[in-house]
């Protein structure tokens, strides 16, 4: 694939270009990216090649021979958070945030972060509802402005990958967008909206999982991730929306041992992660990459129509993902959880679940230890038997045997750990101001 991409200098946002350019006025007055204002506003546009089967290695780490691609993750991303950075649109600094890994086994990785829940928009809604209406009157993405939008994100209509720095937004299409967001975890992080002016609730639909695929495969490198939290599971915004950052050392969930379960006639092959706090279940393969995310869209499907919180983590350029059914919220409004833990303040969300801890005090930051992480982590799992009724709905679900399942330890201890994750990855995108990651 020839990356066809057409540079130009980051150096005002895209809210001030139009102010510039075009003197734009109208809307509300906030230049936000609801139907009041968008109309007639032009944002950058990636549009993305379909392809047909999923990427191999050599197509997402580049070429052998001849001039490699144009990295989207490096000159797009990247450089256009950093320059909203400059602009002062973050609510903090996270570049500043220390992180360290967690010594012994998969290497967890802390992070002290006490601005967050300080700074981070409260939740609005029920926790004890996986789907609920979208509500209009509380905060969503249409509200928030221009300038927090670093492009579009939508296939190509002429079948190549291409840039466009001024695209004008057919508002009857309802573009999908890729926003810095304001209360960031790490370096990078974004949002992914499809559909944006569709106003949709917090739900995975086949469209919308395909397109958040498509970004982790586009990017290109192992070292970014897409994470989505349901209702239910610390999602705090009943807008749809996905989450992806970059950080270049690997997460525990992606060093931990698994058992093929399941082998779908479309190539799609489903593993049960072992020897992990937070018991899960990994998608691979599939003949297309259509293949790999209608197996994903129709899992998690099944799990918000019977009301099961859940958080997907996509790994390995979209080539592996992992679907964790989870239960902590409801543990919390049993009593179930202990003090000690809801004194953290910690929300076990997909980073979190993946090995990513975020907290909030410093007294838990200097006293992480693997056994403080994999404690958290286990209440956030469900039971074994739990567990396997809910694998037997998603089986169900995908039309797939459910003997395995039923047959396979969960906790099996002799498993083999994967390769090790670290030696398979390129080496870690340049950029500025890194968070200093401690080994």
């Amino acid at each position: 694939m020839m990356l066809r991409i057409k540079r130009v200098p980051t150096v005002v946002s895209n809210y001030q270009k139009e102010e510039v350019e075009g003197g734009r006025v109208g809307g509300c007055g906030r230049n936000c990216l609801n139907k009041c204002c968008i109309q007639g506003a032009k944002l950058p546009l990636y549009a993305f090649k379909k392809e047909e089967e999923v990427p191999s290695d050599k197509a997402l780490l580049g070429h052998e021979d001849g001039e490699p691609p144009v990295a989207f993750l490096d000159s797009l991303l990247l450089g256009e958070w950093e320059d909203r950075m400059e602009k002062g649109l973050f609510r903090y600094d996270v570049t500043a945030c220390e992180t360290k890994v967690i010594p012994g086994g998969y290497g967890f990785i802390a992070q002290l972060n006490e601005g967050r829940h300080l700074k981070k928009r409260p939740t609005e809604f029920r926790v004890d509802k996986v789907l609920q209406p979208f509500d209009g009157s509380k905060f969503n993405f249409t509200k928030v402005g221009q300038e927090e939008v670093l492009f579009r994100f939508e296939a190509s209509e002429d079948g190549e990958t291409q840039f466009f720095p001024n695209a004008p937004i057919d508002v009857e299409s309802s573009p999908s967008v890729v926003a810095i967001n304001v209360s960031p975890i790490e370096y990078g992080h974004v949002l992914l909206i499809p559909r944006i002016l569709e106003c949709l609730p917090q739900r995975i639909d086949h469209a919308s999982f395909l397109l958040a695929l498509y970004m982790a495969s586009e990017a290109g490198n192992p070292y970014f991730r897409v994470g989505y939290n349901s209702l239910g599971a610390f999602a705090t915004i009943n807008h749809l929306h996905f989450q992806a950052y970059y950080l270049d050392v690997p997460f525990p969930v992606e060093k931990a041992p698994t058992r093929k379960i399941a082998a779908l006639d479309n190539g799609v092959n489903v593993s049960v992660l072992l020897n992990y706090p937070v018991r899960g279940l990994v998608f691979e393969g599939g003949n297309t990459i259509q293949d790999l995310s209608n197996a994903v869209s129709d899992s998690c499907i099944c799990l918000q129509d019977n009301n099961i919180p859940y958080n997907v983590l996509i790994s390995d350029c979209g080539k592996r993902i992992f679907l964790f059914p989870q239960c902590y919220a409801e543990k919390q409004a049993l009593g179930e959880v202990s003090m000690e833990l809801l004194d953290t303040q910690v929300n076990p969300a997909v980073w979190e679940i993946s090995g990513h801890m975020v907290l909030k005090r410093k007294k838990d930051y200097e006293e992480a230890s693997k056994e403080n992480a994999w404690r958290l982590l286990a209440e956030v799992s469900l039971s074994e038997e739990r567990f396997r009724e809910v694998s037997n709905l998603i089986f169900e679900a995908i039309s797939c045997s459910v003997d395995d399942v039923a047959r396979c330890s969960l906790d099996e201890p002799n498993a083999e750990p994967l390769a090790d994750f670290a030696a398979t990855c390129p080496n870690m995108v340049g950029r500025k101001n890194d968070c200093l990651v401690l080994q």
